[in-house]
């Protein structure tokens, strides 16, 4: 029996809750050959038991972790398992419609392209609107007062735009960056390159990677004949929420923010940063605070409420921060005793 050329490498994206959805779209939308590495980092009691029927099931490799896991070091465990000529890296939240893995496969091998992304659109209705066709990244030289400056260019492609409006517009087309929703890439690239980047915890790692390939000669290209959907919540489960504040911690932000700075020697007066800082939280008061006040306000924002709030919910998000990097202490102590692959199934108590 010959062996697929593709392993789907999935891991946590900000919830758990989507979990059924998605996996089932791969097995009921996907004809093309495929081995499957899913990995689970700290997901509640029945997703975990779900995912461990369904390996037996499916015969794929589950990889589980009791702790949570940022999403670079979830891809690094299951990347290092990859023999595959491809790897797809798929976020656990998202919807894939037939024929996705085909097209991009297609797309690759026609292209030569080291990563190909698909259409991916937006919401909790399929197929609707756009959130990415391709778009610009680079690190551009802007003069300021005599002086030259590194600065970061990033441009989306039909954002926000309906599929029906623009379908006909959309071609294949070579680019400068893919998203994590979902990617294909070329596997030998990590032998140039090496892994992700773990140090980058949760924003701008699409970046910095397409940004890795393509100073190593890679090609990047967007093939809109494979379309996916990422569904973010709301809704939440409960069960989700400790790892949705932890994802988007002010701390993990700022502590990826400032690496890619310092990586790419880029400056923090840049506005594409002073944007970021301002906004820190951003994804957490969008999709958690501000749905939980209309609640209370009948479907109906509460200015007065959120204003008082804010400041309470930031505590929360870094005490929550806070007892992650406790026990995160206290597993690299362990490592005296443990052996490494150990250090990681070490137990946080999820506030």
């Amino acid at each position: 029996m010959n062996q697929p050329e593709v392993t789907i490498v999935i891991s946590p994206r900000e919830r758990f809750s989507y979990t059924r959805e998605s996996l089932e779209s791969i097995y009921q939308n996907t004809n093309y050959p495929f081995a499957l590495i899913y990995v689970d980092g700290g997901s509640p009691v029945h997703i975990q038991r779900y995912l461990e029927a369904q390996s037996q099931l499916r015969k794929f490799k589950l990889i589980r972790r009791d702790n949570y896991l940022s999403p670079n070091r979830a891809r690094n465990i299951a990347l290092k398992k990859v023999k595959t000529e491809y790897v797809v890296f798929l976020d656990n939240d998202v919807y894939v419609e037939p024929g996705w893995l085909e097209s991009l496969v297609k797309c690759a091998s026609e292209t030569e392209a080291t990563i190909v992304s698909p259409l991916t659109c937006i919401g909790q209705k399929l197929k609707d609107k756009i959130h990415l066709a391709g778009g610009e990244a680079r690190i551009v030289l802007a003069e300021k007062n005599g002086k030259l400056r590194r600065k970061v260019h990033e441009k989306h492609y039909f954002v926000n735009r309906s599929l029906g409006e623009v379908q006909g517009q959309l071609q294949r087309k070579q680019c400068e960056f893919a998203e994590f929703h979902c990617m294909l890439v070329r596997t030998s690239i990590f032998q140039e390159i090496g892994l992700l980047d773990k140090k980058l915890l949760n924003t701008r790692e699409h970046i910095d990677f397409c940004l890795t390939v393509t100073q190593a000669g890679g090609k990047i290209y967007c093939e809109p004949s494979s379309i996916i959907t990422y569904v973010p919540g709301p809704p939440f489960e409960w069960s989700d929420l400790p790892y949705f504040m932890l994802r988007w911690s002010d701390e993990w932000e700022m502590r990826s923010l400032k690496h890619f700075r310092k990586k790419w020697n880029l400056t923090d007066k840049d506005k594409y940063f002073k944007k970021r800082y301002k906004r820190l939280g951003h994804r957490r008061h969008q999709a958690w605070l501000k749905p939980l006040i209309r609640r209370f306000g009948g479907g109906n924002p509460l200015p007065w409420l959120e204003k008082i709030l804010l400041p309470v919910e930031r505590k929360i998000n870094n005490y929550i921060t806070y007892l992650y990097g406790q026990k995160q202490n206290i597993a690299k102590d362990k490592n005296k005793i443990l052996a490494p692959d150990k250090v990681e199934n070490f137990t946080m108590s999820k506030p």
